[in-house]
C-alpha cells in the first residue's frame, strides 16, 4: 500500500508539472497543495486552512507552491518533496559526510498538540536536531504563556544550589569537584513528577535547614563552654596563690569609710587583637588594673567564619566600679567573649566540673545531630544530580514552548525551526514518539517551509575535525552550503606552521605530548580539567599532533634537530678531489680560515643529498646565504599555490549557487592575473632550478631582474634570458593581466544590469488584471506569481559597480601584498633555526667541549637548564608565534579567496549541550 501510495503521488505531481496552465486555472497560484492518496488531516491557522497528508508508511508529502515566470515566459510550478517518515535518504546522506559543504538546513513548522506538546519537544531535545526560532518577538519574557512553569524550574534550582551548598559545607569525608551529572541522563519529568520532586526537595531543604541550625547552635554552644573552660583552667594559676577577697579601709586617707573590693573581669580575645587590646586598657585605665594573657591549649572554632583559631585568655584584676565600665567598654568594642568569674577557688572548681558534664552532654547530642545531617546529605547525594539534570531539561522545555505560537482554537502549538534534511524522518519519529508518550490520539506533525532568509550553517565534526573547524569558525561561519576552508585546512595548517618551526627534535617533542593526550582522551582527569589554557590545548590535541609530525618532517628536509644537522647519509661534497687538483697541503690549511669547494672539478660534487640538505651546509661560511635564498623561494612558491587553489575553490561556490556569469567575469580574470604574474615568477624559479645546476650557477641569471624588466617591458643585456622567446612572452603575460582587470571590474556589474533589464522587460509583458469577485482590481498578475506585490526590486548600478570596484582593487593590490606576506614562512623558519643555534651554542657547547669527569657532572646541571629553556622559549613562544602566523596566512591569504565567512550556526536545541554548560559554568 505504501509504495502504491509513493507511486500515486509521484504520478500526480508527473500530471501537474506537464500540464501548468491546468494546473493553475484549478488552484490559486498563492496557494499550497499537499497531494497525496491516504488520510487527510486539516488544521486551521489564523484565516488559512493547511491541510496535511500523512501516512503510517513510507509515503512523502508533495508541496505545490505559486507558478514562476521563466527566462521563456512561461510559467511552471515548483515542486518540493519532504520525507515525512523514515527513509534511507538519510543515512545516505549522513555516510557522504558533509564537512566539505554545509548540510542542507530547512525550515519547518511544527503543529504540536496541546496535550503532546511537552513531550514531543522533549523527545527533539533528546536527539538534538532543531533549532527553534521566536513567534513571538514582540512579547515581553514575563508575559508568555509558559512563564510560570519556567519561575517554578527556577524556584527548584536556587533549593538545589543550596543542597549543594551544604553537601559541600559540611559532608564528611568532602566531595572533591561538583556533583556531576547521571550517565544516561533521565528523562524530563511529567507535570505530576515535577511536583514530586519540588515537595520532596522542599522537604529535604527544610529538614537540612533545621538540621544544620541546631548543629551550628550546638556547635556554637560547645565553642562557648570550651572558652568558658579554657578561662577557668588557665587562668587558676594566676589566681591561686591571691588572698581571698577583701575590703580595704580608708580610713586613713578620709573621714568616710569606703569599702574598695578587688573585682576581675575574665574572657578570652582573638591572638591578633591582644596588642592594641592591652594597649588600650592601659591607656585608658591609667595603669590602675592588672593584665594577664594565656594562650589556651586547644584551638576552637571560630563562630563566625569557622576558622580554627588558638583563643587568647585574658584576665583583668581591677579597683572601683568607673573602671569596672571601661574595662566592659573596651572588651565589648574588641568583641571579646567575656564570661562571669567566679571569685573563690571552690566555685571555680565547681563551675569547672559543671561545665565538663555540660560539655559531654552537648558532644553527645552533637555527634547524633552530625550523624542525621551526614544520613540527609547523603539521601541528598544519591538524588540531586537526578532532579538537577531533569528539572533543567523541563526549564528547557517550557523555555522553547515559549517561543511558540497557539492556534486560533488553541488546541495546539504552531512552532518553527531549523532542521538538517537528512534529519527529517528522525524529526517525524520524535513528534511520533512524543504523541505515543502523551497518550494523545492525535498525531503532532510538520510542514516544510520556504524559507525567507539564509538558513544557518551545520558542520558535522568529531574529536578530529573539530579542532580544525574551530580556526575556521573563529574567523567566521561560513555562509550556508559554501565550501568549507575546514576540509583543507587539516593538511595545509600544520604544514604551513611546521615550514616555520621545522626541526626534527621540536618536532619530536610536540608530537610526544599530543600523543599523549591523544591516547589518554577518554580519562576523565583530563576531560573535565576546568583550566581553560588546558582545556584549549586538549581540544586542539590532534591539531597538535599533525604540527608535531609535519614539524619532524620539514626538519628532516631542512636536516636540523636541535639545531645540529644529521649526517644519515654521505654528504655529496668531497674535499679529497680539491686536494688533489689543487695541491692543497697543511700550510694551506693554516692559512686559510675558509676554503671554497669548486663543484666543477670532479669528484667534488657527486649529485644531490639523496633527502633534505646536505649537512656539509651546516659547517659552510654562506650556509645562511644558501638556506635564506632557498626558504625565500620555497616560501613564494608555496604562497602562489596555496593563493591560487583558494581561486579555484570559489568555483565550487559559483556552480553551487548557479553564479555561472561570475565563473568567466570573476574567476577566470582573477586567475589569469595571479598566474600570469607570480604564476610565471614561480615557473622562472623552478626552471632556474632546473636549467642551472651546481656548475654553472654563476652564470645564472637574476629572476628579480627579469621580474623588473618585465613590467618595465625591457631587455637587460647584462642579464641573459632564461630561455629563448622570453621576452616576447612577458609581454604577452603583462597585457593579459593587464586585460584581466577590466573584464573584473565591469564584466559583472553590466552583467547584472543586462540581466535586470531583461528580467523587467519579460515580467512586464505579461501583466494582466487580476479581478477579484467583486470585479475590483487588487494586483497584476505577474506580480503575484513572482511576489512583487506592494514592491518593486530595484538595482543599483552605482553600488553594485563600487563594491565590484572595491573588490578589484583589494584582489589586485592583494595578490602583491598577500604574495609578500607568506615571507613570514621563510622569516619565521629562519629565527626558529638561529633560535636554536644561540641556545645550542650559549648553554650546551661549553659543558661538552670539556672531556673530564667535572664536565659530565656540569651537564647535567646545564642540560637540565637548556631543556627548560627548550620547552618554554622553542616550543611554547616560538610554536605560538608559528601557530599566529599561520592562522593569519590562512584566515586572510588563503581565505579571502573564496570564503565570505557570514553565515552563522545551526545551534540546535540539545539537553546533552545544556547540560554541559551548566557543568562548565
Amino acid at each position: 500500500m505504501s509504495a502504491l501510495a509513493c507511486c500515486t503521488t509521484v504520478q500526480t505531481a508527473a500530471g501537474l508539472w506537464k500540464s501548468p496552465r491546468h494546473a493553475r486555472r484549478r488552484r490559486h497560484p498563492s496557494s499550497v497543495v499537499l497531494s497525496h492518496v491516504t488520510r487527510q488531516r486539516h488544521v486551521t491557522v489564523g484565516k488559512q486552512e493547511v491541510r496535511h497528508h500523512g501516512s503510517s508508511s513510507a509515503s512523502s508529502c508533495v508541496f505545490y507552491s505559486r507558478s514562476v515566470c521563466t527566462s521563456r515566459g512561461t510559467r511552471q510550478r515548483r515542486r518540493l518533496c519532504v520525507p515525512v517518515v523514515d527513509c534511507d535518504f538519510g543515512k545516505r546522506a549522513v555516510a557522504m559526510g558533509a564537512l566539505f559543504r554545509s548540510e542542507e538546513v530547512c525550515l519547518v513548522q511544527l503543529f504540536l498538540q496541546s496535550g503532546s506538546a511537552y513531550d514531543c519537544v522533549s523527545e527533539l531535545g533528546e536527539l538534538g536536531l532543531v533549532e527553534f526560532r521566536d513567534l513571538n518577538p514582540n512579547v515581553n519574557a514575563f508575559q508568555r504563556k509558559f512563564v510560570g512553569e519556567v519561575r517554578r524550574c527556577e524556584e527548584l534550582e536556587k533549593t538545589f544550589s543550596f543542597l549543594e551548598q551544604e553537601i559541600h559545607r559540611s559532608r564528611s569525608p568532602p566531595l572533591e569537584g561538583r556533583l556531576s551529572p547521571p550517565y544516561p541522563t533521565p528523562s524530563a519529568p511529567q507535570p505530576r513528577e515535577l511536583l514530586t520532586i519540588e515537595e520532596e526537595s522542599e522537604r529535604l531543604s527544610r529538614e537540612l535547614k533545621e538540621v544544620s541550625r541546631n548543629r551550628d547552635s550546638l556547635q556554637a554552644q560547645l565553642t562557648q563552654l570550651s572558652q568558658y573552660r579554657g578561662v577557668l583552667t588557665e587562668t587558676h594559676s594566676l589566681t591561686t596563690t591571691q588572698m581571698p577577697p577583701h575590703t580595704l579601709d580608708s580610713s586613713g586617707f578620709s573621714d568616710n569609710r569606703q569599702d574598695i573590693r578587688l573585682s576581675f573581669v575574665a574572657g578570652v580575645v582573638h591572638p591578633w587583637k591582644v596588642p592594641s587590646f592591652e594597649r588600650l586598657l592601659w591607656r585608658a585605665c591609667r595603669g590602675y588594673i592588672i593584665v594577664d594573657f594565656q594562650e589556651m591549649k586547644e584551638r576552637l572554632e571560630m563562630p563566625d567564619s569557622g576558622e580554627m583559631v588558638q583563643w587568647t585568655v585574658f584576665l583583668i584584676s581591677y579597683w572601683g566600679d568607673q573602671i569596672g565600665q571601661k574595662v566592659k567598654k573596651i572588651c565589648d568594642c574588641f568583641h571579646t567573649q567575656t564570661f562571669a568569674y567566679p571569685e573563690s577557688t571552690t566555685e571555680r572548681v565547681e563551675t569547672l566540673q559543671k561545665l565538663e558534664n555540660r560539655i559531654e552532654d552537648i558532644k553527645t547530642v552533637l555527634a547524633q545531630t552530625e550523624q542525621y545531617l551526614q544520613q540527609l546529605l547523603d539521601r541528598a547525594v544519591a538524588v540531586l544530580p537526578h532532579w538537577k539534570v531533569r528539572v533543567q531539561k523541563c526549564k528547557a522545555v517550557q523555555m522553547v514552548l515559549n517561543l511558540c505560537s497557539p492556534s486560533v482554537t488553541d488546541k495546539c502549538l504552531i512552532a518553527e525551526a531549523w532542521c538538517p534534511v537528512s534529519q527529517l524522518p528522525a524529526l517525524q519519529n520524535a513528534l511520533r514518539e512524543g504523541t505515543r508518550k502523551s497518550g494523545n490520539s492525535v498525531d503532532s506533525f510538520y510542514n516544510r517551509l520556504p524559507a525567507a532568509a539564509s538558513p544557518p550553517t551545520l558542520f558535522t565534526t568529531n574529536s578530529f575535525t573539530a579542532g580544525f573547524q574551530n580556526i575556521v569558525d573563529a574567523y567566521g561561519v561560513a555562509m550556508y552550503r559554501e565550501v568549507n576552508p575546514a576540509v583543507y585546512t587539516i593538511i595545509t595548517f600544520p604544514f604551513l606552521f611546521a615550514v616555520m618551526f621545522g626541526d626534527v627534535g621540536h618536532g619530536l617533542l610536540m608530537t610526544l605530548a599530543a600523543l599523549w593526550m591523544v591516547l589518554e582522551e577518554k580519562d576523565p582527569k583530563l576531560r573535565n580539567n576546568t583550566n581553560e589554557i588546558w582545556r584549549m590545548m586538549f581540544g586542539g590535541r590532534y591539531l597538535i599532533l599533525l604540527m608535531g609530525l609535519f614539524s619532524i618532517y620539514t626538519g628532516a628536509i631542512y636536516n636540523e634537530c636541535f639545531s645540529r644537522g644529521l649526517s644519515v647519509y654521505t654528504s655529496s661534497w668531497h674535499i679529497q678531489p680539491m686536494i688533489a687538483h689543487y695541491n692543497w697541503s697543511d700550510a694551506t690549511f693554516q692559512a686559510n680560515q675558509y676554503l671554497s669547494l669548486d663543484p666543477n672539478v670532479t669528484g667534488v660534487f657527486q649529485g644531490p643529498y639523496p633527502f633534505g640538505i646536505d649537512p656539509i651546509w651546516g659547517l659552510a661560511n654562506n650556509h645562511l646565504t644558501f638556506l635564506n635564498s632557498y626558504k625565500m623561494k620555497m616560501s613564494v612558491i608555496i604562497g602562489v599555490i596555496h593563493m591560487t587553489f583558494g581561486v579555484c575553490l570559489s568555483f565550487f561556490n559559483y556552480i553551487h549557487f548557479r553564479k555561472f556569469s561570475s565563473i568567466f567575469l570573476v574567476l577566470i580574470p582573477e586567475l589569469i592575473f595571479m598566474l600570469c604574474l607570480f604564476g610565471y615568477l614561480v615557473f622562472m624559479v623552478i626552471f632556474k632550478w632546473i636549467a642551472y645546476g651546481p656548475m654553472d650557477s654563476n652564470q645564472a641569471p637574476s629572476i628579480l631582474i627579469h621580474f623588473i624588466d618585465m613590467f618595465l617591458f625591457t631587455d637587460n643585456k647584462t642579464n641573459p634570458p632564461l630561455y629563448t622567446g622570453q621576452l616576447i612572452v612577458q609581454k604577452v603575460l603583462v597585457i593579459l593581466a593587464v586585460c584581466s582587470v577590466p573584464v573584473l571590474l565591469l564584466g559583472k556589474p553590466v552583467h547584472q544590469y543586462i540581466t535586470h533589464k531583461r528580467k523587467r522587460r519579460h515580467r512586464g509583458g505579461d501583466q494582466r488584471p487580476l479581478l477579484s469577485d467583486n470585479g475590483a482590481i487588487n494586483a497584476l498578475q505577474g506580480d503575484v506569481e513572482e511576489g512583487h506585490v506592494g514592491e518593486e526590486e530595484e538595482f543599483d548600478l552605482p553600488n553594485v559597480f563600487m563594491h565590484q570596484a572595491i573588490h578589484t582593487i583589494e584582489y589586485c593590490l592583494g595578490c602583491i601584498s598577500n604574495t609578500a606576506s607568506y615571507l613570514r614562512l621563510w622569516a619565521l623558519s629562519l629565527a626558529h633555526a638561529q633560535l636554536s643555534e644561540v641556545l645550542w651554542v650559549m648553554v650546551m657547547r661549553m659543558p661538552l667541549s670539556r672531556k673530564d669527569y667535572v664536565a659530565s657532572i656540569i651537564l647535567v646541571v646545564i642540560f637540565a637548564f637548556f631543556a627548560v629553556l627548550t620547552v618554554s622559549i622553542l616550543l611554547v613562544m616560538e610554536g605560538l608565534s608559528a601557530f599566529l602566523h599561520a592562522l593569519r596566512l590562512h584566515w586572510v591569504e588563503f581565505q579571502n579567496k573564496f570564503y565570505s565567512g557570514t553565515g552563522y550556526k545551526l545551534c540546535p536545541f540539545s539537553f546533552a549541550s545544556i547540560i554541559h554548560s551548566s557543568v562548565a559554568n
